[in-house]
Formats: structure tokens, C-alpha cells, sequence
């Protein structure tokens, strides 16, 4: 069999594995990636492009704040296929009630850096004519963004290729802390990076991440009937309680003119089949808050597995179990925005800097209890 080294392995394409990748070879490593199937194949290609902040605790808030100043610095540069578009986020309120939590949503934002501004109920309509009438207003994040993830996903892989690193399309059979088996061969290196999301446990067993299965929608062409992404506030509550099943409204335009429509979460092992009633709930929601939706043509609907931790935070350091290898993974839902600051989080860790932000709260061992 034959042997090749490198100074840094990275197994995964996603996403987070080409922004890795990237940020590895920036630094002057010598980076071998090594994928299964096409980059970008699993969760990246499966889910919603946003670049959204999010704040279901602090350190999921200053992630998100992080990343998304990170792509802002690289807006320019990304090839059109991308399809950034500066969008921003529509949080939604359906009541009073729930309007009341977006001041206190606007304050956390602003802690971090973050420009928004409430949306009274009668101007809600002006933005987005086609959401129902006598929804509780919204809170508007003019600095979010939506992009297609897979052309991203390539367009950092392509970036770390120019600075050196290679690609090799094999399947992973052994990966440890030095030495990675592969069906084409044995890799090598100081630093071997496990991003293979969802499937990240099967190579690195004992990581707590379980795929958590969703279903998205994507309709023929009607530029202008979505103009930002929209987002229900319950989506929080939805996204990052481990129930067996959710729901929750969320609508993002694409530079296509069509619509995706999510969201719904699920825990269903591997089973990738078409799950008819949630796909029916995860519908009719888009629809109580978009009523026009039930007028449009959906054209295609698929399901994908986010990599899912118990304390909805990803993993980013070293594992201290078994043979000690680097972990990204486990991003669930976020994987698209976090992609650029995980990477520069694990560059950070491997060259011995301290991170823009505390790398604590993603420590791979925290709930282990492994020495970190």
C-alpha cells in the first residue's frame, strides 16, 4: 500500500473541511484533504446557504457574530457562483408576546456588535407584502446573508489549493492521531483533522454527535415574492430543543428567484426517506405565515442529516480520547455560517495563538470528562 505525508490531514469536503483546509494551508501547511465523494456532498449541499447570526447562548452568539465578520472581509472575493446575497434576516414575532422578546434580542445583538432594529407591525408588510396580516412585527439584521453553499464549499477548497494543498478522493478506513488509512493508500502527518460531520463519530468514536435529519423545499422561480430570509423567533426554541420531531417556519430567497422553505428537524437515525407528515407540518407553517406559498410550485424536496451535539455548540480542538486527533464538527444547523471561524478557531489551536474568541465553550472534551 502506498504511503504519502503531509503536515495536516484533513478528512471531510464539507464546508467546514474546505474552510479548515483553507485556513491550515494560510499558514504555510503543507494540507492533504481527503473525501469520500465530492466536495461538499453531505450536509453542505443539503442545507439552507444563511450567514446568520444566532443566539441561543453567548458563545453560539459571538461564533456567528465572529464568522459573519469573517465572510463580510471576504465578500468580494467569493466567485459568483456563490450567489452571496445581502439579504439580512426577518425575525419574526406572531404576538405580542413574542414582539416583547425581540427588544431583548435587539440588546443581546448589540452587545456583540451587531446592527439591528425592531420592525413595528404595520411596516412588517412593507418588507415583506406577502407575509399574513396581524403578526406581532419582527426584528430585522440588515448584516445577514444567504449564499449556495456547495459553490462556497468549493471556493474555499479551490483557495487552499492555490496555497498548496492537495486533494485525494478515497474513502477513510482508519484515522489517528498521526496516520490515516484510506482505500487508496496510508496519509501521514503532525495534524490530522476529523471533519466529516454527521459521520465524524464513526471515525472518531466517542463524539457526541448525532445526525438530526431535516427536510427542505425549493420552489420555481418568483423573484420578489421573498425578499430577506424570514424567520419565525420560535425557530430557537424548534432548532435547539433535542426532541424527536420539530417544526418552524423558515423561508429564504435565492439569487434564482426561487424559494427554499424549511424547516424541520428530526431524530431518525440514517434514514434518509421522505418523512410525509412532518414534511406536511414543516409546510403548513411556512404557509400560516406566508399564505401566498400555497399558490407556488415546489419543483423538488430532499432530506439531509445536521451533526448534532447535546449542547447545540460544535467541536473545535483536540480530542483527548484514544489517539489524539483535531476535531470540526458537529455544527449542526450552522455549519454554513460558523464554517470560516471554526477554521480560524483550529488554525489558532494548531499554531499555538490564542482565538479571536474564547474557544472554551467548543472544547471537543467538554462533556467527556477528558483532560482538555
Amino acid at each position: 500500500m502506498s504511503h504519502s505525508s503531509a503536515d495536516a490531514i484533513v478528512v471531510g469536503a464539507g464546508i467546514v473541511g474546505a474552510a479548515c483546509a483553507e485556513a491550515l494551508a494560510a499558514d504555510g501547511m503543507r494540507v492533504a484533504v481527503l473525501e469520500s465523494e465530492f466536495p461538499g456532498a453531505g450536509a453542505t449541499a443539503a442545507g439552507m446557504g444563511h450567514l446568520v447570526a444566532m443566539d441561543d447562548s453567548e458563545a453560539q452568539l459571538a461564533l456567528t457574530a465572529y464568522s459573519n465578520r469573517l465572510w463580510e472581509e471576504r465578500a468580494e472575493s467569493l466567485p459568483p457562483a456563490c450567489e452571496l446575497d445581502p439579504c439580512g434576516t426577518l425575525w419574526i414575532a406572531e404576538d405580542a408576546e413574542e414582539r416583547r422578546a425581540l427588544e431583548e434580542k435587539r440588546e443581546r445583538y448589540a452587545r456583540h456588535g451587531i446592527a439591528s432594529e425592531v420592525v413595528a407591525p404595520d411596516a412588517l408588510s412593507r418588507l415583506e407584502p406577502n407575509l399574513r396580516a396581524g403578526l406581532g412585527g419582527a426584528l430585522r439584521v440588515p448584516g445577514d446573508s444567504v449564499l449556495y453553499p456547495p459553490a462556497a464549499a468549493r471556493a474555499l477548497l479551490a483557495r487552499a489549493v492555490s496555497l498548496g494543498a492537495v486533494r485525494e478522493r478515497a474513502t477513510v478506513r482508519r484515522l489517528g492521531g498521526t496516520e490515516v488509512e484510506t482505500s487508496a493508500g496510508t496519509w501521514r502527518a503532525e495534524v490530522v483533522v476529523n471533519a466529516a460531520g454527521a459521520r465524524a463519530p464513526e471515525l472518531t468514536p466517542g463524539l457526541p454527535i448525532a445526525p438530526r435529519k431535516g427536510h427542505l423545499v425549493i420552489t420555481d422561480r418568483y423573484p420578489g415574492f421573498c425578499r430577506h430570509q424570514v424567520v419565525e423567533v420560535g425557530y430557537l426554541k424548534s432548532a435547539h430543543t433535542m426532541s424527536s420531531e420539530s417544526v418552524a417556519f423558515n423561508v429564504q430567497p435565492r439569487a434564482t428567484g426561487q424559494l427554499l422553505i424549511g424547516s424541520s428537524r428530526e431524530l431518525a437515525g440514517w434514514d434518509a426517506a421522505v418523512n410525509g407528515a412532518i414534511l406536511g407540518r414543516m409546510l403548513a407553517r411556512a404557509i400560516a405565515f406566508m399564505p401566498g406559498l400555497r399558490n407556488l410550485s415546489a419543483i423538488r424536496t430532499w432530506t439531509g442529516f445536521r451533526p448534532a451535539t447535546p449542547d447545540k455548540l460544535p467541536l473545535i480542538g483536540k480530542w483527548s480520547r484514544g489517539e489524539a486527533v483535531w476535531i470540526a464538527a458537529g455544527h449542526e444547523g450552522l455549519g454554513i455560517t460558523t464554517s470560516v471561524a471554526t477554521a480560524r478557531i483550529l488554525a489558532d489551536l494548531v499554531a499555538g495563538r490564542a482565538p479571536a474568541i474564547d474557544p472554551a465553550p467548543f472544547d471537543p472534551n467538554r462533556a467527556s470528562g477528558a483532560p482538555s
